[in-house]
C-alpha cells in the first residue's frame, strides 16, 4: 500500500527513445545535407547522403514507432493517461501546433516578400513583376479548386467521427475515419498529378522555389495527418478509445484542421491571389 501512486501525475519510466530519435534526427539530417550538396566530401557526397539518409529514415520510423507504442500501453492499458495527464497532453499538442504555424510563417514570408517586392537587378528575383516573368501559373479553378474541396470536406468527416465516438458510437466513428482516411489520401494523389503537370521546376526561379515549398510541407503534413488518422482508426476498431478518453483522436482530428486551414491560406495566397 505505500508503494501505491498517490497523484494523477504520469512519472514516465526510463526510456531508450528520446536518446535514440536524437540519433535519428542527426543522422537524417547530415544524410540530407550531403546529398544535396554532392560536391562534397571530395565528390562522395551524393552517395554518402543516400547511405546516409537511409537508415537516418529507418531508424526514425522505428523509434516513433516504438515509442507510440509505449504511450499507447501506458494510456490505453497501463491507465497512466489520467484528466490531468490528458489536460497536459492538449497543451503540448497545441504548442505543437503553434510551433508548425511558426514553420508555415517562414514560407509565407518568403513569398509575400517576393510577390509585394518583386526585385529588380541586381537581385533579379522576379524582374520586377510577380508572377515572374515566363512563368505560367496553374489555373486556381480546376485541380487545385477540386483538392479544396476534397480536404475540406475531409475536415468535415473527422469532426463527425469525433463527435460519434463521444455519443460512443463506435461503428459510425469508424465509418466516417475510412472517410477520412481516403479523402486525404485522394489529396495526396491529386497533388502528385498536379505536381506532374506542372509548367515550371523548382530551380526556375523564386516562384517555383516558394510554391513548391510551400505546397510540398503541406502535401508532407496531409501523409503525417493520414497516417496519424489511420492509427486512430485502427485504434477505434480495436476499441481503444471511449466517449471520456481519446485523445489520441483529439490530437489528430486537431492536427488535421490545422493542415485544412495551412491549405486555405495555400490557396487564397498562392494559387488565386499570387497566380
Amino acid at each position: 500500500m505505500s508503494s501505491a501512486v498517490k497523484h494523477d501525475y504520469h512519472l514516465v519510466d526510463p526510456s531508450p527513445w528520446p536518446a535514440l530519435g536524437a540519433l535519428a534526427g542527426f543522422t537524417l539530417a547530415i544524410g540530407l545535407v550531403l546529398f544535396m550538396h554532392p560536391d562534397m566530401m571530395g565528390g562522395i557526397g551524393e552517395a554518402l547522403g543516400i547511405g546516409t539518409v537511409v537508415p537516418g529514415v529507418l531508424l526514425m520510423a522505428s523509434t516513433m514507432i516504438l515509442w507510440w507504442r509505449d504511450v499507447i500501453k501506458e494510456a490505453t492499458f497501463e491507465g497512466h493517461h489520467t484528466a490531468v495527464v490528458q489536460n497536459g497532453l492538449r497543451y503540448g499538442m497545441l504548442l505543437f501546433i503553434a510551433s508548425e504555424v511558426m514553420f508555415f510563417v517562414a514560407f509565407f514570408w518568403a513569398f509575400f516578400d517576393s510577390s509585394l517586392f518583386p526585385r529588380e537587378f541586381p537581385y533579379d528575383l522576379a524582374g520586377g513583376i510577380w508572377p515572374p516573368e515566363g512563368i505560367e501559373t496553374f489555373v486556381w479553378y480546376e485541380l487545385p479548386l477540386a483538392n479544396t474541396v476534397v480536404l475540406l470536406t475531409s475536415s468535415v468527416t473527422v469532426h463527425w467521427a469525433h463527435h460519434a465516438l463521444m455519443r460512443g458510437n463506435q461503428k459510425l466513428a469508424v465509418n466516417w475515419l475510412i472517410a477520412t482516411v481516403a479523402l486525404g489520401a485522394l489529396f495526396t494523389t491529386l497533388q502528385a498529378v498536379e505536381y506532374g503537370h506542372a509548367p515550371f521546376n523548382f530551380a526556375d526561379g523564386i516562384y517555383p522555389s516558394t510554391f513548391f515549398m510551400a505546397t510540398g510541407f503541406h502535401g508532407f503534413h496531409v501523409i503525417v495527418g493520414t497516417i496519424f488518422l489511420l492509427v486512430c482508426l485502427i485504434r477505434t476498431i480495436k476499441g481503444h478509445f471511449k466517449p471520456d478518453h481519446h485523445f489520441g483522436l483529439v490530437a489528430a482530428s486537431w492536427y488535421w484542421h490545422f493542415v485544412d486551414a495551412v491549405w486555405l491560406f495555400l490557396f487564397t495566397f498562392i494559387y488565386i491571389w499570387g497566380g
